[in-house]
């Protein structure tokens, strides 16, 4: 029978160890942190039962959330649920030693009941939101004092005592992202924290929670009875949050985060007729992968799926917001460019691919990683101002002059504009009888 295993190895080969070494460190003193200030605080704690009261609602009311996530999968990405709601109100109602107990007792439940993950990270997460909560409470008592009275008697001084409430919930908000954020860019600096925290949904997401919170904490001030009313309306927003999620996976690919195909094709198809009755200037662009097939060969399929999301990243870095990047399956993109004239949608194209020609993609490897040179093929179609072309007649352009530019030797671009009419595209057999490869699988590499 094996001998058992030391318990100092057990806890070095504890998952955290793995992280960088700063990033390690630094999880491990938030995490002491919050212990010592819960320690601190329950040393000065005087138990009354009204306290415990409302305790006990809104942990029950946590709970209830987290079952109710329970039911159709947490949420992946950094994607915000409705806590707060619950969470807020013992920062701003409770003594301090309540206020990191809930988020401990609610990951605790989520790790139990919803999903297992690396228990470093449950732990970790509590502990930046208990800090969170901790210091908005800190700040609410000093600025509820500047107000006489409205501590004891929050109905009397509403115009006062929400606002307050208000900042210690943006003061919450802005202390666990700094504490979450320093973590998750510490181990994978790729992730982008304007992409994945301050985009428009995510913010609308955070504030309209942050104000629900807010109305609770006064109602609950008031009497802890108004958690049995609110409650069926925090379960209807967390349905919608939820509803905007499974929206957003609809459009998305999986791996990159662009567009899908369908909704691609649906919004260009929709913007193609637009400048067309409009007679306003447009461009589509076919973006394919040179070779690719050999780097997933070469370096395994974990290195080509970082080159797609490289190349996904460097495609929202460069081109603008009301442009449309779509990613077709394998190695091809597909690009729209409204109110874009023909040089201008060419001057694009050659940006992007010589952006990803310089990327740096480093393969693992025994000898610390080999740099992947990744090189593109990129075919534009220009619907110059007045041309009343379609959007089929657009893509046939655009795959002929990818297909071109894969001809001429890769790592370019190559454009056709339907000023011409698309006669350039009918000496080019695989555009005229196959169609555009768009449709029918990737370009050849």
């Amino acid at each position: 029978m094996p001998s058992a295993r030391p318990a100092w190895r057990e806890w070095r080969a504890w998952p955290i160890w793995e992280l960088p070494r700063w990033v390690a460190g630094f999880v491990v003193l938030v995490v002491l942190t919050d212990v010592v200030v819960l320690g601190v605080a329950a040393g000065h704690l005087s138990i009354h039962a009204r306290d415990l009261e409302l305790f006990a609602g809104l942990l029950i009311c946590s709970a209830a959330t987290v079952e109710l996530t329970r039911r159709v999968g947490e949420n992946l990405g950094f994607v915000k649920d409705v806590y707060a709601v619950w969470e807020l109100p013992v920062a701003m109602l409770l003594p301090l030693a309540y206020v990191p107990v809930l988020p401990a007792v609610r990951f605790a439940l989520a790790q139990w009941r919803i999903l297992r993950v690396p228990v470093y990270r449950r732990v970790f997460s509590a502990a930046a939101i208990g800090l969170s909560y901790v210091t908005a409470a800190f700040v609410f008592r000093i600025l509820i004092r500047t107000v006489p009275g409205a501590a004891a008697h929050p109905a009397g001084h509403a115009l006062a005592w929400m606002p307050i409430v208000a900042v210690c919930a943006a003061v919450q908000w802005a202390i666990n992202q700094v504490l979450i954020w320093t973590a998750i860019k510490g181990s994978n600096p790729a992730v982008s924290v304007r992409e994945e925290q301050f985009a428009r949904e995510p913010m609308y997401n955070d504030i309209s929670e942050l104000c629900v919170a807010v109305l609770v904490t006064f109602c609950v001030a008031y009497s802890w009875i108004a958690l049995v009313f609110a409650f069926p309306f925090i379960t209807l927003l967390q349905r919608s949050v939820r509803h905007a999620r499974l929206l957003q996976d609809a459009r998305a690919d999986s791996k990159t985060g662009l567009l899908n195909a369908a909704t691609w094709e649906r919004q260009a198809t929709a913007e193609v007729a637009r400048a067309v009755r409009t007679k306003t200037s447009l461009a589509v662009a076919l973006l394919d992968i040179d070779r690719f097939k050999g780097i997933n060969d070469t370096y395994g399929h974990l290195t080509g799926d970082e080159v797609l999301k490289e190349i996904a990243h460097t495609l929202n870095t460069l081109l603008r917001e009301y442009d449309l990047a779509g990613r077709f399956g394998g190695e091809e993109f597909a690009l729209l460019l409204p109110q874009t004239r023909a040089v201008d949608a060419f001057r694009i194209a050659e940006r992007i691919r010589a952006a990803i020609s310089g990327l740096c993609i480093i393969a693992p490897g025994a000898a610390g990683g080999e740099r992947v040179h990744v090189t593109v093929s990129i075919g534009v179609a220009a619907l110059d101002s007045g041309s009343k072309r379609e959007y089929t007649d657009l893509m046939a352009a655009a795959d002929a002059a990818l297909y071109r530019a894969k001809g001429s030797g890769r790592d370019q671009v190559q454009m056709i504009s339907t000023t011409r009419g698309l006669s350039a595209v009918s000496s080019i057999p695989r555009a005229v009888n196959g169609g555009p490869s768009l449709f029918r699988g990737a370009a050849s590499s």
